[in-house]
C-alpha cells in the first residue's frame, strides 16, 4: 500500500512539473521579450495620456491689429482697409490646423479620435470662417450684383466648404490649407495699390448682410443650448404672416429638449464660434471704423465683443453640469445661453442702426 500511494505521487509530480515546464519561459530571451513588450504598452498609454490632457485646450485670443501689422510688415505691405479683416480669417483658419495636436476633427487614431470637445470647438470656428469667407466673396468684395467676383476669393470660400472629418486624399487639412493659400493671394492683390480689381468695400450694407448670418448663427446657438432642460414652447412658425404656409402640419405645441450626450458638444460648439465671432468683430471695427462711427454704431459693436468675451471664461469644471432648471447643480448651457442671447440682441440692434441713413 505504501509503495503503491508513493508511485502516484511520483507520477502526479511528474505530471505537474511538465505542465509548469509548458506553460512557463524556457529561457532569459522569453522572459525579455516579455518586459519589452509590457514596458511599451505601458508607454504607450502614458504618451496617449500626455498627449490628450496636452492637445486638450482652446488657444488663447489674438490681437488682430497687431497680427495685420506683422503680416503686412513681414510682407512690405501696407494695412490698407480689409486687410485686418482677411488677415483675421486666415489667422482664425490656421490656428485650426497650427493648434497644439493639430487638427483633430478627422483624426482615427489615440488619442485624437477619443476627444470631443476640441472638435466641437474646431467645428464652430471652422462655421464662421466659411460664413466669412462666404460673405467676402459674395458682398464685400463685389461693388454690386452684377460685378465680377473676385477669382481667388471665388477658390477659397468652397475650400472651406469640405467636409470636417475627411481623413483620407483628399483630406480636411489639405482642402483648408488650400483655401488659405487663396485668401492670402487675395490679400497680397489687395494691398498692392496698383490691383484696382481687387477690392475690399467696407460699407454698410456689405456688413449688415454678414451681421444677418451672425444673427441666425447665435439664436440657433442659443436655442439648442436652452434647451438642455426641456421645454413645452408655443409653435411660431407661421407667426406673423395670415397667408403663410408650410409642407407639413405641426403641432400648436412642441416641445424641445436638447438630448444631454449632444448638449456637452453644443457648449463647446459654442465655444467655438464666439471665439472667431471676437476676433472677426474686432476686425470689423478696425476696417468699418468710418461706417460704425457715422451710424454712431460703435457702442453697440463693442457691446456685442464684451458679451461674446464673456463666453470664453474658463471652465473650472472637468466635465459640462447640466441640472434641471434651478437645480442645486449649476447649468453650464443655460449660461453661455444667455451670454449668447444678449450679443444676438446686440447684433440685431447694430443691424437696425446700420440700416438708418
Amino acid at each position: 500500500m505504501a509503495e503503491e500511494r508513493k508511485r502516484i505521487t511520483e507520477t502526479v509530480g511528474t505530471g505537474a512539473k511538465k505542465i509548469v515546464t509548458l506553460y512557463h519561459p524556457k529561457t532569459w530571451q522569453e522572459k525579455g521579450l516579455m518586459w519589452v513588450m509590457g514596458l511599451m504598452i505601458v508607454t504607450y498609454f502614458v504618451i496617449v495620456t500626455v498627449l490628450l490632457f496636452w492637445w486638450d485646450y482652446e488657444p488663447d485670443q489674438f490681437d488682430v491689429v497687431q497680427n495685420a501689422q506683422e503680416l503686412a510688415s513681414s510682407n512690405g505691405e501696407q494695412v490698407v482697409v480689409g486687410y485686418t479683416t482677411t488677415a483675421t480669417l486666415i489667422k482664425a483658419a490656421e490656428t485650426l490646423l497650427q493648434k497644439s495636436g493639430g487638427y483633430l476633427s478627422n483624426d482615427i487614431a489615440p488619442p485624437g479620435v477619443l476627444m470631443d470637445n476640441v472638435p466641437a470647438w474646431e467645428f464652430g470656428v471652422l462655421v464662421q470662417v466659411r460664413d466669412l469667407a462666404r460673405s467676402l466673396r459674395n458682398d464685400i468684395s463685389r461693388s454690386q450684383s452684377q460685378s465680377v467676383e473676385d477669382i481667388d476669393l471665388s477658390q477659397a470660400e468652397p475650400q472651406f466648404s469640405f467636409q470636417n472629418d475627411r481623413w483620407i486624399l483628399p483630406s480636411s487639412e489639405g482642402e483648408y490649407q488650400k483655401g488659405i493659400d487663396s485668401l492670402y493671394k487675395y490679400l497680397h492683390r489687395l494691398a498692392g495699390t496698383e490691383n484696382q480689381n481687387t477690392q475690399f468695400y467696407a460699407r454698410a450694407d456689405n456688413l449688415r448682410d454678414w451681421l444677418a448670418i451672425i444673427e441666425k448663427r447665435l439664436g440657433s446657438l442659443s436655442q439648442r443650448l436652452s434647451a438642455s432642460v426641456g421645454q413645452v414652447r408655443v409653435n411660431t412658425d407661421l407667426a406673423g404672416d395670415a397667408s403663410a404656409s408650410q409642407s407639413t402640419t405641426a403641432a400648436a405645441e412642441v416641445v424641445v429638449k436638447t438630448p444631454w450626450l449632444e448638449i456637452d458638444d453644443i457648449f463647446w460648439e459654442a465655444r467655438g464660434t464666439t471665439w472667431a465671432l471676437i476676433h472677426f468683430l474686432e476686425a470689423i471695427e478696425h476696417d468699418f471704423s468710418e461706417v460704425l462711427k457715422k451710424k454712431a454704431a460703435l457702442p453697440s459693436l463693442r457691446q456685442i465683443i464684451r458679451e461674446l468675451n464673456s463666453t470664453q471664461s474658463t471652465v473650472w469644471s472637468p466635465m459640462v453640469l447640466n441640472g434641471g432648471g434651478f437645480s442645486i447643480v449649476t447649468n453650464y448651457s443655460l449660461v453661455m445661453a444667455n451670454y449668447i442671447s444678449r450679443a444676438n440682441a446686440a447684433v440685431i440692434d447694430l443691424r437696425s442702426l446700420l440700416q438708418q441713413g
